[in-house]
């Protein structure tokens, strides 16, 4: 399947590492002009070097998308120096602090929902306009399979992730009209820096075994998903939550 974005903007969120950089990767080498969204400008900058060096076309922007500010900005800047935004890919995120709910520290609590649950709401308050603007598009909030399913010590991220899928069902009801599609996906225990940081080796050994396919994912089997949800060829695609979770859910 030969998915191109010629001439289309995608903003990506978390760019610059793990699921979004595949994922802005994969944008680059199709076509579309992406906006590297990151916590670290150079962060930003560097992954936006690589899509072009690679024959891309990147630009690069620093933003904290628990502020909401920052996300308009960030909107501001895309449709400003590329002539419009057609592509957005929430995908910004943090895992907390591992604590059980009767115990769970307010300001980890506070923290997770303001990144992965707020910070996916502004990108769709401040970004669907946009998009509506050119004429419509796509947006891909990336939730988790703790979207549906509950995870011990992991309370805030859960409930992000639970907040993320309805959000983006009920932002494809509302914007249909305007059409946008919006679906979400549900990635298992992916490779990534966050996952590096936040457990150590055995635990993740364990993990593997909790998947039907007896591994962990890459970063490379979310993007590739992402990429068909926010092309033409999913155009009868919208309010969907989508697993990339190798059997983990199914047992």
């Amino acid at each position: 399947m030969n998915i191109r974005f010629d001439q289309q903007t995608a903003i990506v969120t978390g760019g610059a590492a793990g699921i979004g950089a595949a994922i802005a990767d994969m944008l680059g080498a199709s076509g579309a002009t992406v906006v590297v969204v990151d916590l670290k400008e150079d962060a930003a900058e560097g992954r936006a070097a690589r899509i072009r060096e690679n024959g891309g076309k990147a630009h690069a922007f620093a933003a904290d998308v628990s502020d909401p500010e920052a996300v308009e900005a960030m909107v501001d800047f895309a449709v400003k120096t590329t002539g419009g935004l057609h592509l957005l890919v929430n995908n910004a995120g943090i895992g907390g602090p591992p604590a059980p709910t009767g115990s769970y520290p307010l300001d980890g609590w506070k923290k997770v929902i303001d990144v992965n649950l707020d910070g996916v709401f502004y990108g769709m308050r401040y970004g669907i306009p946009a998009i509506a603007a050119a004429g419509g598009g796509s947006v891909v909030n990336i939730a988790s399979i703790l979207g549906s399913v509950g995870f011990a010590s992991s309370p805030a991220y859960v409930a992000a992730k639970h907040g993320v899928v309805g959000l983006t069902k009920n932002a494809a009801l509302e914007h249909a009209s305007d059409n946008i599609r919006v679906n979400a996906i549900g990635p298992g225990f992916i490779r990534t820096p966050l996952l590096d940081a936040n457990l150590d080796e055995e635990t993740m050994n364990f993990l593997a075994t909790k998947h039907a396919l007896g591994r962990l994912g890459e970063p490379a089997e979310v993007a590739a998903l992402a990429l068909f949800l926010l092309s033409k060829q999913a155009s009868f695609i919208t309010g969907s939550y989508h697993l990339v979770d190798g059997g983990y859910t199914a047992q």
